[in-house]
């Protein structure tokens, strides 16, 4: 990646969540490797003609008991004092009448994609942008049903969410200074606004900047090696949390919560992989979850992870 970077060719890549799996594409290889993207900044899809239709969606969460023994565990090393953020996640069977192509092409999300016949994200959160030199992140860590009665006051002010919210936005200003000077907060939860078909979210993002330092322009694949795992999805102190998350789940992420971006020979455009929905068997498989603290309440987080078991189409 520091490779490509430096010459300026334009590539695409993807690095799962544990950072042992690292994919790169140059553009013309895109096709051939049966990955479709559409970002904001580029894209290699050409809507087909797919007719939008009743979706059915239907959901098979583990059980609470299941879901409480993870649970418990995340909270049990917050109390001894080893983490005070863990981003606690599950994987949940789901049916669908839809392929993975048809939710690609029909959801509407800030990044999209599709690889091969493996897995599809329909991602709200950007990860970092790099813009003439410039580094912007958007850490986004908060969520709440939007028909709920002056939801956007009640997610500003829930004291879990803000803490979640602020330790995020702490722990990203930090690892943004190891690549960057000048590190600020240009914007403080900001809410935006995710229509589903099931139900509609807000979700609370701020946004945080700095100037590249000299050792890391033109340099991917080092910027990318010194932010990962991100800690939005991760927690914070991110080593320790890391071993938690790994004890807690009793899966693998994947790809999933890992990062994937769009380089076009001088600026860079990348998103967190989440909302992300798995083929494993001929099955499919939806991975969600959220961020757990000392504040958390097991059924509102059990929850929060069945609410965002959704498709963005509408």
């Amino acid at each position: 990646m520091d490779e490509l970077s430096q010459k300026k060719v334009p590539f695409f890549f993807m690095i799962d969540f544990l950072v042992q799996k690292v994919e790169v594409f140059e553009e013309s290889a895109l096709d051939k490797n049966g990955l479709l993207i559409d970002f904001k900044s580029y894209t290699n899809a050409n809507e087909p003609l797919i007719e939008s239709r009743e979706i059915h969606l239907k959901a098979f969460p583990e059980s609470r008991e299941i879901y409480r023994r993870g649970f418990d565990k995340v909270q049990r090393e917050i109390r001894l004092g080893n983490s005070y953020l863990t981003n606690y996640t599950c994987k949940t069977e789901i049916e669908i009448n839809l392929s993975l192509k048809e939710i690609f092409y029909l959801s509407k999300a800030k990044y999209k994609i599709l690889y091969k016949d493996q897995f599809v994200c329909f991602s709200p959160e950007t990860f970092v942008e790099i813009i003439d030199n410039e580094v912007f992140t958007h850490p986004m860590k908060g969520t709440i049903d939007a028909s709920k009665e002056n939801a956007i006051e009640v997610l500003k002010s829930d004291i879990k969410e803000k803490a979640e919210h602020y330790t995020v936005v702490d722990l990203l200003r930090n690892d943004l200074s190891m690549v960057a000077d000048e590190v600020q907060v240009n914007e403080f939860q900001r809410i935006d606004f995710i229509k589903t078909k099931q139900k509609n979210l807000y979700a609370m993002s701020s946004e945080i900047s700095g100037k590249l330092k000299p050792e890391f322009q033109n340099k991917i694949g080092s910027l990318m090696k010194t932010l990962l795992p991100a800690g939005s999805i991760l927690g914070a102190p991110k080593p320790k949390t890391l071993e938690i998350i790994l004890d807690a789940e009793s899966y693998e992420r994947g790809f999933y919560t890992g990062v994937c971006g769009w380089f076009d020979g001088e600026n860079l455009d990348s998103c967190v992989m989440i909302r992300f929905i798995e083929k494993e068997n001929e099955k499919l498989y939806f991975k969600s979850g959220g961020g757990i603290t000392h504040l958390s309440n097991f059924a509102d987080e059990h929850q929060e992870m069945k609410n965002k078991i959704y498709v963005p189409i509408h």
